[in-house]
């Protein structure tokens, strides 16, 4: 399949779909916490959502009991649980961390197969890990790659994606992400090859990095099966000059986490350059800085915004390209090829 598109403009492929990741509850919804991530689920739908992107620690547990009882409050809630952000360390140098931050994947991505066990899309998050002091490069470079290929050998016969997101910082992380950067980034991910190995892309991680979203989305376009779609502003009293001058140093005190379609990423330049890719998977919503009443009300208004794009650069699928990914299928779908 090729990325061509429509007379009109608009990609011929399947539409995206709209999920979100509850970045403003995260403290809350970990477990033992004031709020269940059953409380998200069930408020989901109504804020133009078709998915939840869950997270280890939102979870009262992975035995099968739970997974289950779980499952049925997205199913009567009627939304998806297509997504794992989970935040593997293959960087951590101290004895036997790479082989448990492997098994620990292993067993996510048995959990995703009883949460999903009916999407035509499942996956699970795997990042490079910390950037420990003392580590070299090419050595980082190395554990993470062997990491996720080792995940991949396990994820793939079970059809569970695993998709590796451009990223700052998992939020009980000492350090930022080893592959902050697009180098290191894309020195990992260009070694993966596995038709079951994708990139999450977003957006934000790239200025977070001192970087350009759009350049590296050229360079990962066709690689792209799922995006997390966050936005990031300047706090008052800072300049692009004090972003800049930050570069590569992780997250800068002159961002600010806010409603998608308010910052500086330039959103429609970015989803028409996914159409046009044949991109059709899931964009996760992170939601902000805001709780509350007003972290719900800036979820409804990030969908919003996104939908709207979706309709304008996206028809849908014929029936023929539908039938190449049933409904279902647990096939991976996305832009551009699968390499």
């Amino acid at each position: 399949m090729t990325g061509a598109t429509v007379a009109d403009g608009a990609s011929p492929f399947r539409k995206p779909r709209l999920a979100a990741f509850p970045k403003a509850f995260f403290h809350q919804l970990l477990a033992g916490g004031p709020m269940s991530i059953e409380e998200f689920i069930h408020r989901a739908p109504g804020l133009g959502l078709e998915g939840v992107e869950l997270y280890p620690g939102f979870l009262g547990g992975t035995d099968d009991a739970t997974l289950t009882r779980l499952l049925r409050v997205a199913d009567d809630a009627g939304v998806e649980l297509p997504m794992m952000c989970s935040s593997p360390d293959f960087i951590d140098p101290r004895p036997g961390a790479w082989e448990r931050a492997v098994d620990k994947m292993r067993d996510l991505v048995d959990v995703m197969t009883v949460l999903a066990p009916r999407s035509s899309w499942r996956s699970v998050r795997v990042l490079s890990g910390q950037a420990w002091p003392g580590v070299p490069e090419d050595e980082g470079i190395k554990r993470a790659v062997e990491g996720i290929q080792a995940v991949l050998a396990y994820a793939a016969p079970k059809q569970v994606s695993v998709v590796m997101e451009n990223h700052y910082k998992d939020g009980l992380w000492e350090y930022p992400e080893f592959a902050l950067t697009s180098r290191r980034f894309l020195a990992i991910v260009d070694q993966l090859g596995s038709p079951w190995f994708g990139i999450n892309f977003d957006p934000s991680n790239a200025i977070v990095a001192g970087e350009d979203p759009l350049e590296l989305l050229d360079q990962v376009v066709a690689r792209v099966r799922s995006m997390g779609a966050s936005d990031r502003s300047l706090r008052a009293g800072y300049s692009l000059e004090d972003l800049h001058a930050h570069r590569g140093q992780g997250y800068s005190e002159a961002l600010l986490h806010g409603v998608v379609g308010q910052g500086l990423n330039d959103y429609p330049t970015i989803l028409s350059r996914l159409a046009e890719a044949g991109f059709g998977g899931w964009i996760s919503i992170e939601d902000g800085e805001a709780g509350g009443e007003r972290g719900y009300l800036d979820i409804a208004e990030s969908a919003r915004f996104l939908a709207d794009l979706i309709g304008r650069y996206w028809h849908g699928a014929s029936p023929q390209e539908e039938a190449l990914f049933p409904e279902g299928s647990g096939a991976p779908y996305g832009g551009g090829g699968q390499g």
